[in-house]
């Protein structure tokens, strides 16, 4: 019975979005910030059953991580269930971005790549070449090498990711839905239209990953020549709210954000749109990445890793 539970599986997603190992207390605190309520008894109830299963093992005292096994069943378990868990994730980040654009203060959301440091070099030549394009989200970065998720001989780079843009319209009172993350197309640095869109509410996985790891995206074409198919995201807000969101992407662009690339009601490009509500569009962070990918650089990549301060990725 327990593998039919939404809880069995959120503990699967929490083990596999932080990958270091986690005892029930940590475990019990993470679930509430979920919605599920567990007392740290039946958190280690359901531990031992996914260590008799083989989906988790014991590190001495530190607690569980995944198995082999056990990262294999979060992708298999519950699909159904897992629809939102993407968008869920993301909306958590948001509340936890605190920037105000207006200070330059406060926490962003960010992605994390994974390198091998024999590939650092190339890696950061290609994102330089995404900076220059100003076709990211952000136009810097930051690498470290100090972080549990960064395994020897490799390196992490730290780009922020647009959940942050979001966090800031939450906090300064405009409601956000984050609706679509897209391949658009691009002709003479001009965007055309929406080769596709995949809508947040309704996936498993993030759609710009998707669109990455199937080889659909076409950034070095763009860096090139002006002309290519790049990632963007379509966020959605009520209509009276655009001169405090106009107001808002001002005070980001001199912070160094590239926001929005549009920002209308009704159609924009070939996405219909509701004539009550505003379509704000901004390339992706993930640009830098699919730049990589298509330059053959292997990484690994986290979209949303965590929050940080905004002073340790723009110093």
């Amino acid at each position: 019975m327990i593998r039919t539970e939404r809880k069995y599986v959120e503990i699967l997603m929490i083990l596999k979005e932080h990958q270091e190992p986690m005892g029930a207390k940590r475990l019990s605190e993470l679930l509430a910030e979920r919605g599920y309520v567990m007392t740290d008894r039946a958190v280690q109830y359901y531990l031992r059953y996914l260590d008799e299963c083989g989906f988790t093992r014991k590190i001495g005292n530190l607690g569980r991580v995944l198995t082999p096994e056990g990262l294999q069943e979060t992708e298999s378990a519950l699909v159904d269930e897992r629809i939102g868990f993407v968008i869920s994730k993301l909306e958590r980040l948001a509340f936890r971005s605190t920037f105000d654009p207006f200070t330059g203060t406060g926490d962003i959301a960010y992605n994390l790549t994974i390198v091998d440091e024999d590939n650092l070099e190339p890696l950061l030549d290609s994102f330089e070449d995404v900076k220059r394009a100003g076709c990211g989200f952000f136009n810097s970065y930051r690498v470290i090498y100090s972080d549990y998720r960064i395994p020897p001989g490799n390196a992490g780079i730290m780009t922020v990711c647009s959940i942050t843009m979001d966090g800031v319209l939450q906090h300064n009172g405009i409601p956000v839905q984050m609706a679509y993350g897209g391949r658009i197309m691009v002709e003479e640095k001009k965007p055309q239209y929406f080769a596709d869109l995949i809508r947040y509410q309704g996936t498993t996985i993030d759609p710009l990953a998707l669109f990455i790891s199937s080889g659909l995206t076409s950034i070095t074409g763009y860096i090139g020549t002006g002309t290519g198919i790049l990632l963007a995201n379509v966020r959605e807000i009520p209509v009276y709210a655009k001169k405090r969101a106009l107001e808002v992407s001002e005070s980001m662009q001199s912070n160094g954000f590239i926001f929005p690339l549009e920002m209308r009601s009704g159609n924009i490009y070939n996405l219909v749109g509701d004539p009550n509500r505003i379509s704000l569009v901004s390339y992706s962070g993930m640009n830098y990445v699919g730049h990589a990918i298509e330059n053959q650089i292997p990484v690994t990549n986290e979209i949303g890793a965590g929050n940080i301060p905004f002073a340790k990725i723009s110093e």
